[in-house]
């Protein structure tokens, strides 16, 4: 029978019922590869964006985490949060810190000491060695003359890096 030879009753039998029978069975054959083919893509695309989003969150944390410790050495350095109390500069002394006066064995003034380098805990930059030369260089401004004299003085006799050594000959090159 062609289109034309068949009846309006089979056309409509074709389009209400064997049509959704074909429908339907052919759906129950291919919906389970229909499910795992969109799982599979959806999940792909789950796991990437989880990847991401960690990925994110852990590097957002690392700079934060190294943020907030610069601020906090920065405060504490300008004594506007209490940290580790920093100790003064033989210069900064009081005379209670000056040396005993007196004789020597044989009657004379005893001899001078050599003047003793200040330890990285004592140069009014926290943590200054396991700053770089960038992070030491931004916070040369504020320290006082006797200050950036440690400092000069701890940086020629450790490491000598040519970019802090520079900075502070100029701060104190502009303050005189």
């Amino acid at each position: 029978m062609t289109e034309q030879q068949r009846s309006p009753i089979d056309a409509a039998l074709d389009l209400l019922f064997f049509a959704p029978v074909g429908l339907a069975l052919t759906a129950r054959e291919e919906l389970p590869r229909l499910i795992e083919k969109g799982r599979s893509r959806v999940n792909g695309q789950v796991t990437m964006a989880r990847m991401v989003g960690q990925f994110a969150v852990n590097q957002g944390g690392q700079e934060a985490e190294k943020f907030v410790k610069q601020a906090a050495e920065a405060l504490v350095g300008l004594g506007i949060l209490p940290g580790a109390q920093r100790r003064p500069a033989p210069s900064e002394a009081g005379p209670e810190a000056a040396a005993p006066t007196g004789s020597g064995p044989n009657g004379n003034a005893p001899p001078a000491a050599a003047p003793r380098m200040a330890d990285a805990d004592e140069l009014g930059i926290q943590g200054y060695d396991s700053l770089s030369a960038s992070q030491v260089v931004q916070r040369l401004g504020g320290l006082s003359e006797s200050e950036l004299g440690a400092v000069q003085s701890y940086e020629a006799s450790t490491r000598g890096r040519r970019t802090i050594l520079a900075r502070i000959a100029q701060l104190q090159a502009d303050r005189s």
